[in-house]
């Protein structure tokens, strides 16, 4: 299948795009931490973790002049948003799979190692050759890992028969493959986690999309959602398409009717639940999740060694002076763990950075979130916000933003699908290049 890129109809003005987001709010609302990346502010920052917040914080920065260097593991970033696509079957996992070159242009110095220590006191983070990177600002944004097990029986080694695929890569293909050889009249089992967690509402997108392939290729086949929550973001958006394009192939169990897992068994694939045991050939079971390891490494993971508190204004961790956390791995008040709020997160600390390196005052953020969520190829839905850092944290803009109608034409479920795709690829150009 050809990239993601090639196959948009047309591109998007960045400015225009973020108004059609929000309403107006976005091309604005990013102008003011942006106005601080003026040439001359230099400093050492190292970033760890090349995702949609290390990359979009790292392209920014390079932009002021500062010396920049990301420290990312992994020769390449395999996004999370679109993988649900490929778990359908219709994206490539190419078409999600970038490259770094794109900053090393922009004079950003990329290593890819893994950063084994941090020494707060000397400002270094150690790696795993033993180098050592001296900082004057660290910008941790290490994403997620999984609680182990937090559901009895499911470990590291249960996922490669029950493959989690919430970290986009090896185990999206896994659970691809499952699906791929399920037969006809087989059952998927989708178990979801409890609040908060990597991307709310790629559960429920990631069920439509495996049932855009069952409907296809194997019509006799169900789905069946297990849930650890009563309600869900999008809601009534996904149910009202359920209903549409896949008339009795969905069921969702919440917690209140025994949806809740405690137990499984990966051998044969069995899910355990007050409602009930449930075997499935297919088997996604998505576990809690907390801050990636370096963060605990770090010593920034203080909300019991789960998420890491900040600063809502500049990211900067609550426990330990002059290091910063950006996106799954925070606790940013009112904003989910998305891809969109990462990379805006990523902005406002670069700025923030910015003005602490020359000292100045560092000027009031604002962020942007929009998701979108597939459920099929030409059947999109959205929801978007934009957000303040106040004294209670990053709270909502009253009035920013909003929800895809209920009701709704075909064509408008078919632009929302292009937005996405638009979205995506506007985005990953701007942190890859």
């Amino acid at each position: 299948m050809k990239p993601l890129r090639s196959l948009l109809p047309t591109r998007l003005p960045r400015r225009r795009f973020l108004q059609t987001l929000l309403g107006g709010v976005g091309a604005t609302a990013a102008l003011p931490y942006l106005q601080g990346c003026s040439k001359g502010s230099r400093g050492r920052v190292v970033i760890i973790g090349g995702g949609f917040g290390g990359a979009t914080c790292a392209a920014t920065l390079a932009r002021s002049g500062a010396h920049v260097t990301l420290v990312e593991r992994s020769q390449q970033f395999i996004t999370c948003p679109f993988s649900n696509a490929v778990i359908g079957s219709f994206m490539e996992m190419s078409a999600i799979t970038h490259g770094y070159d794109g900053l090393r242009k922009r004079g950003v110095r990329v290593v890819h190692d893994t950063a084994t220590g941090v020494d707060t006191g000397s400002r270094q983070v150690v790696l795993s050759e033993g180098l050592r990177l001296s900082y004057d600002r660290l910008v941790l944004s290490p994403g997620i890992d999984m609680k182990w097990n937090a559901v009895n029986g499911y470990d590291r080694a249960a996922s490669q028969a029950m493959p989690h695929a919430w970290k986009a890569g090896e185990q999206t293909v896994l659970l691809r493959n499952q699906l791929q050889a399920m037969e006809d009249g087989g059952v998927a089992v989708i178990a979801a986690p409890a609040n908060p967690y990597r991307c709310p509402p790629a559960p429920y997108e990631r069920a439509c999309l495996m049932a855009h392939y069952l409907a296809r290729h194997k019509p006799r086949s169900k789905i069946i959602i297990l849930d650890t929550k009563d309600s869900f973001t999008k809601q009534d958006l996904f149910i009202r398409g359920w209903e549409k394009l896949y008339p009795g192939m969905i069921d969702w169990v919440p917690a209140s009717q025994g949806g809740a897992v405690v137990r499984v068994d990966a051998a044969t694939r069995t899910f355990y639940c007050e409602a009930g045991a449930f075997s499935a050939q297919t088997a996604n079971m998505v576990p809690p999740q907390r801050a990636g390891e370096v963060a605990v490494m770090a010593g920034v993971a203080n909300d019991d060694n789960e998420w890491c508190l900040v600063d809502p204004r500049t990211f900067e961790s609550t426990a330990v002076p002059g290091i910063h956390v950006l996106g799954d791995a925070c606790y940013a008040g009112a904003m989910p763990k998305s891809g969109f709020a990462a990379n805006s997160q990523g902005k406002a600390c670069a700025a923030a950075i910015i003005s602490l390196l020359a000292e100045r005052e560092v000027a009031e953020p604002m962020f942007l979130n929009t998701c979108y969520s597939l459920l099929s190829p030409d059947y999109g839905i959205s929801i978007s916000a934009a957000y303040l850092a106040g004294e209670q944290g990053i709270v909502p803009i009253l009035g920013s933003g909003g929800t895809s109608p209920l009701e709704a034409p075909a064509k408008v479920r078919r632009d929302e699908a292009k937005y996405a795709e638009g979205w995506y690829a506007s985005m990953t150009e701007e942190m890859f290049g």
